[in-house]
């Protein structure tokens, strides 16, 4: 029986369609544009080849056309019956988690890692800011997913993709420097890596190092395709450390380019938490053109996002709807009270405390806010994401203090950042509170 790269037999009878599978696999993992159609060449050389029919489904899943995911999902499932136990297992974990059954999903890829632990994309969807793991409200997602990379590397020999998770996961657990080790082996054995890449950026927000970090995405993001599912996130962590090192100027260019909703070739939830995000920093820290262009943010947070449900995707939308209709954010906090009060909201009562925060600073009541976002704070790590991601959080948290005259509050949360890795923002603000 034939083989794909990780050494897990694959039923087709095309050698064709498997090298086209093989291939748009590591671009899928890769996150670089070209995956759809090599697997879409597979299929069409093998109409019954089940694998390439998942892994079409989860392309269509992370660019947010859930529809067409869904019914590639259901035609993997018809073609699973005559596959191999491993096969079938594989797809069945991919189409739960397409169909939106993510404990389940879970449940059968660790199940599934039990007895093929080489097997990459049914482990890729517990991993990463926007993973099953980290969606699905636990404190600790990010020493999960470490924990279960750990227990898996004996069988991954240092391949480049399961490395550049691995770092990741190092980066994030309070070990960047080791992070940063295993993934400049990941990007050596394949540079052209984003999740790699991507990884790599995030040792460079905990240790502080925004002009490394900034050098290396100007040096490594010219050759990346903007229509790659990471090219506006990427774009995102530059516009950042551009913030950082005092050139806003230079950072909404990059945000007009690449990551307004106009221009982001990413799915509504990350381009929504990019924009919202990097706009709300910018109200933060008091940078960029007044008033900020929030109109088209709000616009797709309501288009595609009108109800409570994905809680990443709430927070952002909150953001925006703090900035611009205050209508709009009671009503979604209100549904978010609701779903946490009847057990449906994972993540709980951080979510709709979070939003009262962000609303409260959007009105000027800053002492409010202070109020919401410190009692937010213990439970931050259960909205997903990544420290970086977060961190706009703490900042509102911190300007709030500041504006409230909690000075003691806001110094201990800046000395405490401060100790784990070097901002110059940091220390200004830290001045600026003795």
């Amino acid at each position: 029986m034939r083989q794909d790269r990780f050494g897990l037999s694959v039923t087709t009878a095309a050698t064709e369609a498997l090298d086209a599978y093989v291939a748009g696999i590591d671009m899928l993992l890769s996150a670089n544009a070209g995956a759809e159609g090599l697997l879409t060449r597979a299929v069409e050389l093998d109409p019954s080849f089940g694998l390439a029919w998942i892994a079409l489904a989860r392309a269509a899943q992370l660019a947010g056309r859930f529809d067409e995911a869904k019914a590639a999902a259901a035609r993997a499932r018809d073609c699973a019956p005559s596959l191999s136990e491993r096969e079938q297992r594989h797809i069945e974990a991919i189409a739960l988690a397409v169909n939106g059954e993510a404990a389940r999903a879970q449940e059968t890829i660790l199940t599934q890692l039990r007895d093929h632990p080489r097997d990459a994309l049914p482990l890729s969807l517990l991993l990463g800011v926007y993973g099953i793991l980290s969606f699905s409200g636990r404190p600790d997602h990010h020493e999960a997913q470490r924990a279960l990379l750990e227990m898996l590397a004996p069988h991954w020999n240092g391949d480049w993709w399961f490395l550049g998770y691995l770092g990741w996961s190092h980066a994030e657990t309070g070990n960047p420097q080791s992070g940063a080790a295993l993934l400049e082996r990941a990007l050596s054995a394949n540079p052209r890596n984003a999740h790699g890449a991507h990884s790599r950026v995030h040792a460079h927000v905990e240790l502080g190092e925004s002009e490394a970090g900034a050098a290396f995405l100007r040096a490594w993001l010219p050759a990346y395709d903007r229509r790659s599912q990471l090219h506006p996130h990427l774009n995102w962590h530059l516009a950042l450390f551009e913030l950082e090192l005092g050139a806003p100027e230079r950072a909404f260019e990059r945000y007009g380019a690449a990551i307004r909703p106009a221009a982001a070739s990413s799915a509504p939830m990350p381009t929504l938490a990019d924009a919202a995000s990097f706009l709300w920093r910018c109200n933060v820290y008091g940078v960029g053109p007044r008033p900020l262009p929030w109109a088209e943010v709000a616009a797709l947070a309501e288009r595609a996002f009108p109800k409570t449900g994905l809680t990443f995707a709430d927070l952002h939308a909150a953001m925006a709807a703090a900035a611009t209709d205050a209508a709009a954010l009671e009503r979604r906090i209100a549904e978010l009270q609701r779903r946490s009060e009847d057990g449906t909201l994972p993540q709980g009562e951080v979510v709709p405390r979070l939003c009262r925060g962000l609303g409260s600073y959007g009105r000027g009541d800053y002492d409010e806010a202070a109020t919401q976002l410190d009692r937010a704070m213990p439970d931050l790590t259960r909205i997903a994401g990544s420290h970086a991601q977060r961190e706009v959080f703490e900042d509102t948290l911190i300007a709030a203090c500041m504006q409230s005259g909690r000075h003691a509050r806001a110094r201990s949360l800046l000395s405490a950042r401060l100790e784990r890795r070097p901002s110059a923002r940091d220390q200004a603000w830290l001045a600026q509170t003795s």
